[in-house]
């Protein structure tokens, strides 16, 4: 029989390993998050030229998570807290139904609960900063999750017996990532409303007129997916991008980056990359024209060398250093 107080975490993954640990949790509960495989990885975002670098998790997210799982665990049960490590995600689970309240009373209303269920370990991991007495934990896991373009948590409180939170690791759609760094003060009302959407979870009617007032969807309910242009853009406006184009130093950049992704690049793989990219109004020799000068401006700044011929060019970094 298992012990009432221990956390056991699971990976399942490509390898399968699991580890139990028990009190004191104040130490343990960092044991544990040091079994999570928590790598960095890049994201580009449309309107930045420098890529973000992300944790796969959040320190203070799973932490926190996991403080939530001590401190509400119906220990009566004489039940594990299980952490499951999967390759893209992680799922906490701990014995006894969310105790008071509804979880959009701590997303959209700000509850502060009146009782816990364990109003004693509450206390004591109160006094050791481990967790807060007013409800802010939940709501501030959204908030940080949001801050890092990433999925909001998922909550299944569909078994009374458990609460189940899910964390994801990886990006789902890129549109509702970029619509996060592009509208920074969207509101957590609206994100919660386009998570819906990029997991393919069913929305009320007010939530998909909220959607739409803002132009974040797009699609038929019941398809409606994240929109792929910028919400502020008007069609009006996107057309006049794509007649003006882009400033130079953004194309420059989309070359350079090729060429760093792939060592080096032909001319026609620069045409390939940016010949949709350039103003509609342009002709093909417009745009041939535009190309051969972005490259040659490139090479005369000393940022890339031609090791090919003139008639065949194939175009390097030049390295620094």
């Amino acid at each position: 029989m298992p012990s009432i107080a221990q956390i056991t975490w699971k990976l399942e993954a490509e390898e399968q390993a699991y580890e139990h640990f028990g009190p004191p949790f104040l130490l343990n509960v960092n044991s544990v998050y040091n079994r999570i495989r928590n790598i960095k990885f890049k994201i580009q975002p449309f309107n930045l030229l420098i890529p973000l670098e992300l944790d796969k998790y959040d320190t203070w997210i799973v932490l926190e998570a996991l403080n939530n799982c001590i401190a509400h665990q119906d220990y009566s049960r004489n039940a594990r807290i299980i952490l499951t490590e999967k390759v893209d995600r992680l799922i906490l689970q701990n014995s006894g139904g969310f105790f008071e309240g509804t979880l959009e009373d701590y997303l959209l209303r700000d509850k502060t609960p009146e009782r816990y269920r364990n109003p004693f370990l509450s206390q004591a991991m109160v006094n050791l900063d481990m967790i807060d007495t007013m409800g802010y934990g939940i709501k501030k896991m959204f908030l940080e999750q949001r801050k890092r373009y990433f999925p909001l948590p998922d909550y299944d409180l569909s078994d009374p017996d458990h609460v189940t939170l899910e964390i994801m690791g990886r990006l789902i759609d890129e549109n509702y990532s970029r619509i996060l760094i592009e509208k920074a003060d969207l509101g957590l009302r609206h994100v919660i409303a386009l998570d819906k959407v990029q997991k393919r979870k069913k929305i009320s009617r007010d939530e998909l007129k909220m959607l739409r007032k803002e132009k974040l969807i797009e699609g038929r309910a019941p398809n409606v997916y994240v929109a792929s242009h910028i919400a502020e853009i008007t069609d009006e406006k996107a057309q006049y991008i794509k007649n003006r184009g882009l400033d130079d130093l953004h194309y420059e950049n989309m070359v350079l980056g090729l060429i760093e992704r792939f060592g080096h690049v032909k001319r026609e793989d620069v045409n390939t990359l940016l010949f949709n990219k350039l103003p509609d109004v342009f002709t093909l020799v417009q745009k041939k024209n535009k190309i051969g000068n972005l490259l040659t401006k490139l090479r005369e700044s000393g940022l890339i060398i031609n090791v090919g011929s003139r008639t065949a060019p194939r175009w390097e970094l030049i390295k620094k250093g």
